[in-house]
């Protein structure tokens, strides 16, 4: 599937959603950024015709953190399906994995870096 080009309005929208990340997104991204989890790279919103939360290029490994608000979700599991296409794995955690099980997460993530033949379990 060729590259898309992020247009100007993604590029808004992800810089909104960079500014205005939920309490469990913004808690990851501080174990996350500047490699602080065992060294890995991250970026935050940025993926081609979709936005994702974070995103570690060399794993091919995309982490969603998600509200109820995404339980059973078709367009979720359309886009999933898209970005497996592309070769991409999508790790999601519901918010309150995030807020009360940080090392678990942490410790999951580290695990599909290190073995990407690993696949999400929902």
């Amino acid at each position: 599937m060729p590259h898309q080009p992020i247009t100007q309005a993604k590029r808004r929208f992800a810089r909104t959603l960079r500014r205005e990340m939920t309490e469990a997104e913004n808690k990851l991204w501080q174990e996350l950024r500047d490699r602080r989890l065992d060294r890995i790279k991250f970026r935050r919103q940025a993926l081609g015709k979709y936005i994702a939360d974070f995103v570690c290029a060399e794993a091919r490994l995309i982490i969603e953190i998600d509200g109820n608000q995404h339980a059973d979700s078709e367009s979720d599991e359309v886009r999933a399906a898209e970005l497996k296409a592309r070769g991409f794995r999508v790790l999601r955690f519901w918010n309150d994995d995030v807020l009360k099980d940080m090392d678990g997460v942490c410790d999951t993530i580290i695990a599909y870096v290190k073995d990407t033949g690993l696949q999400p379990w929902r």
